[in-house]
Formats: C-alpha cells, structure tokens, sequence
C-alpha cells in the first residue's frame, strides 16, 4: 500500500472510483478535471498499481492562513471497512501540515460522517440556514436591482459581505463553481445561483434575505431554496428541520496556532 499524489496515468482510475462511490456523470467529471483538479491538490492509496481511496482539496483562507476544504473522500467498494479512508485522512492532514495548511474544513453529508469525522479530530464550525420560499406575487415592474456580476466582481464583493470569522473561498473554488450557477448582485445582497425549470437554488445568499420572493420572481421562478448564514448561536434549539439550521462544516487545525474555528463556511460543491 502507498499513499501518494496521482500521476497522470491514474486518472482514469480517480474517475472510475469516483462515479463508483457518488454516480456522477462523465459530463460532471470532465468539468471537474478541467477547472479543479490539481495532483498537488490530491492524495490516494494505491495497492498493488490500483487506486483504492481518494480525497482532493481546494485551497481557502481563513485569517489570511490557507486552510485546506478536502472534497470527495471516497473509498473503493472492494476495499471499505479496512481502515483505509482514517490513514489517508491521517496521512493528508500530516502532508498539508507540511505545506503549511493550518487548517482543514469539510462538509459531511450524513450524520453518520460527522461521526466519523468527529473521530479524526473535527468539530462542527459552521451552520446554514435554509430559507424557501415562493415567487414574490408583484404586478407590474419589478423594483429590483439584480444584475449578473463576473467571478472577480462576486469574490471582491463577497468579502464585504461574509459574516465575521468566514472562510475565503476564490481561485479555484469560484472557477469551479462558475461552471455550475452564475453570480448575481444587487442592493444590499450577492447570490450565487443555479436556475433549473421553474426552480431556483440559490447556492448562497449573503445580506438582506427578504428580497428572496423578488429575486425568484427577477428570475423567471415559481419557487427557491436558498442557504444562509446562520447566525443563530443557540444551535441546540435546531433539530434539522425544514428551513431550520443545520451543521454544516467541519474544521480540524492542522498546526499549534490557537486561531478560533471558522464560523461560516458557504461553498460545498454537492
């Protein structure tokens, strides 16, 4: 067994492990490959010349101290239940520590992974709060300011917006979330957001949330979901319900700094 970085032979065999443990499409994987994978920015087993578990990270910040998101932990089927998934975690916060990462934050999706992450040394940081609501009922014109933005104009805005404590998410976290929802800005709020059918997912947004019904309606929707910050920090009065806070982010430190964790962490690409 090795612990390593990929080699450009092995991707076809991270795409394969991949679409086995989360069934993305080949479509899906492609865009990945393209706009957000790194080797230097992945860590997998091999056994005998095969990959058998997998990880990758997009870099962030955190009090102007890179911190590591690790995305799409995965581990072969044929190979679950040996302890693999703990030694590549355990090896890759060693490896980014190296690197001089002081952090690590990951988005489990079940609470069965929170468990287990809890295991390894995380503890729950951050939480979303998830507002649905219908189309604004309004006749006539539309009194609001909404307009598309680019990624550079969306990560400079962002920054006034995030709440204290937020991780940085840019460079390659935005280029790769441009390839999945646009960026929309208007007064006293920034969106990031997929439209599908008559269905808005707002991917995030930060500031006034009581335009959502008007933003729907701006965007040719019945309906929408959207994630907030949460700001609510008596979480134990939250019992993961519809449009209630729910955790959401993880953190580990990965050196001696005290920094506090993070209190707001907005992209999971899931």
């Amino acid at each position: 067994m090795r612990i390593i970085s990929p080699l450009p032979h092995h991707i076809p065999m991270l795409r394969s492990l991949w679409q086995e443990a989360f069934g993305d499409t080949d479509e899906f994987l492609d865009t990945f490959f393209e706009h957000a994978f790194s080797p230097a920015r992945c860590r997998c087993i091999t056994i005998d010349g095969q990959i058998v578990a997998a990880l990758y990270w997009f870099t962030c910040e955190y009090v102007d101290k890179p911190v590591a998101y690790i995305y799409a932990v995965s581990t072969a089927k044929s190979h679950q239940r040996q302890g693999l998934c703990h030694e590549l975690m355990e090896d890759t916060h060693a490896h980014l520590a190296v690197l001089g990462y002081t952090g690590a934050v990951l988005v489990p999706g079940s609470k069965d992974l929170f468990e287990f992450y809890g295991t390894l040394g995380y503890k729950t940081c951050s939480y979303i709060h998830t507002l649905h609501c219908q189309s604004a009922d309004i006749d006539g014109n539309l009194n609001l300011d909404l307009h598309c933005i680019n990624q550079t104009e969306y990560a400079k805005l962002r920054r006034k917006f995030l709440p204290h404590g937020s991780v940085i998410q840019e460079n390659e976290n935005l280029d790769f979330l441009e390839t999945q929802v646009k960026f929309y800005a208007g007064t006293g709020f920034l969106l990031a957001a997929q439209v599908t059918s008559d269905m808005l997912w707002g991917v995030e947004l930060l500031g006034d949330a009581t335009f959502a019904p008007q933003i729907v309606q701006a965007l040719g929707c019945k309906k929408g979901s959207f994630r907030l910050p949460c700001y609510n920090i008596n979480h134990a009065d939250c019992h993961n319900t519809d449009g209630c806070d729910t955790a959401f982010a993880m953190y580990r430190p990965l050196c001696s700094d005290t920094l506090p964790p993070p209190s707001y962490f907005g992209f999971a690409f899931d």
